[in-house]
């Protein structure tokens, strides 16, 4: 059985395909069970199950949350979540979807400004206001950070999306919008959904990571900080290594979590379905 159950479109969010291309590509890679879980975005779900009925996969509605997590003795750092199996018609979650959407657009259009400043100090024409719109244009879902990191390549700018962030992207960075855990939870909870923590061993993401490297250290935040406002734990992803799958299998199965996975997949490159995610994974739903 293939699962996959992280997987982003360019429809919500910030993927490169489309849900029906995504979709399309699930049924070439025999996925049986997926979801779609765009950041903070439900706007293809409905699509995606009207899909997932014509290509006979299993699938569960999804979205990825970003929360602001208060750790103790430290700075707030920014972590995601997975909410899963939600009411898709539930007000109080469209609405507040709605909002982070909205403070998304403006967080971007601040960092431009920000951008620009740095344009300023070495030459480079600023972007105007046709930039802008040419980067709106881009956008079909949630506008952030790497629809500008790929506009500064096609500028020239730059030459990846490595170098947009190392240069440009993370110093012109504006605080995302600060959405506390507990309320993450409440949002999905109260819609019938379930909240799992998402890739919290990954090195290169918004992850536990930046606040500790140790597995165990790692685990012992979840379970004094998080444990009452999650139900299960992303135990497979595409940057978790062999040694912090069985950590975090190992710490679920003790608390009684719920154990997902995901290639969390934005098509570049394609790596749906590329995850050896057991089937009980599926059975959990």
């Amino acid at each position: 059985m293939k699962i996959d159950l992280h997987i982003h479109t360019r429809t919500g969010s910030d993927g490169n395909l489309s849900v029906e291309e995504v979709f399309q590509e699930a049924r070439k890679r025999n996925i049986d069970f997926m979801s779609i879980t765009d950041h903070d975005s439900v706007d293809c779900q409905e699509r995606a199950i009207a899909l997932a009925r014509e290509y006979d996969i299993s699938y569960v509605t999804g979205v990825e949350l970003n929360v602001t997590f208060q750790y103790p003795g430290s700075k707030s750092v920014s972590l995601d979540f997975l909410g899963y199996q939600y009411d898709l018609t539930h007000q109080g979650l469209t609405d507040k979807l709605k909002l982070l959407r909205e403070y998304r657009e403006t967080r971007a259009r601040q960092i431009l400004e920000k951008l620009n400043a740095e344009f300023d100090k070495e030459n480079i024409a600023r972007f105007t206001g046709e930039d802008i719109k040419k980067i709106q244009d881009s956008v079909d879902g949630a506008f952030g950070r790497p629809h500008i990191a790929n506009y500064l390549i096609e500028k020239g700018i730059v030459r990846d999306k490595q170098e947009a962030f190392d240069k440009y992207l993370v110093k012109c960075d504006v605080p995302k919008y600060p959405l506390p855990l507990a309320e993450a939870s409440m949002l999905i909870r109260n819609t019938g959904g379930i909240l799992v923590h998402a890739h919290p061993n990954d090195p290169h993401g918004t992850s536990l990571v930046s606040l500790t490297r140790d597995l165990n250290e790692q685990t012992e935040i979840i379970k004094q900080y998080m444990l009452e406002y999650i139900d299960g734990i992303e135990c497979w992803h595409s940057r978790h290594e062999a040694k912090a799958v069985a950590h975090y299998i190992k710490f679920a199965r003790k608390h009684r979590l719920i154990m997902t996975g995901g290639s969390d997949c934005h098509q570049k490159p394609i790596l749906l379905g590329t995850l050896d995610i057991p089937g009980y994974v599926a059975e959990q739903f």
